[in-house]
């Protein structure tokens, strides 16, 4: 079973096995992970569940849409690996991926 490898906001790593599909977002939120809030619920209207892929993974995922670079954009927290977990499909994401949900802005 694939692995998603999460570091919360307090530091502390979880490792969830992934039993099947949906979004990122999905799989954090269904692992009582609370800091990712994920207020719109996945529709990509709020950057609530903003995380920082693992450098050496960033470039095997999809490229970033104009509409969640424009809502990253509005993040003080963004960086250069900046993702909305809402947006990336578990069947596009590598087995053993590194991600940090990102401060609350």
């Amino acid at each position: 079973m694939p692995q998603l490898i999460v570091t919360d906001r307090g530091g502390t790593e979880h490792v969830i096995e992934v039993n099947g599909s949906g979004s990122m977002m999905e799989v954090i939120r269904d692992h009582g992970i609370s800091d990712l809030t994920a207020l719109c619920g996945g529709c990509c209207a709020c950057a609530t569940c903003h995380v920082y892929i693992d450098e050496t993974s960033a470039d095997k995922l999809p490229a970033i849409s104009d509409d969640e670079n424009a809502l990253l954009d509005g993040s003080m927290h963004r960086n250069s690996t900046s993702r909305l977990s809402c947006q990336l499909s578990m069947a596009q994401v590598p087995d053993g991926m590194r991600v940090v949900v990102a401060p609350e802005d």
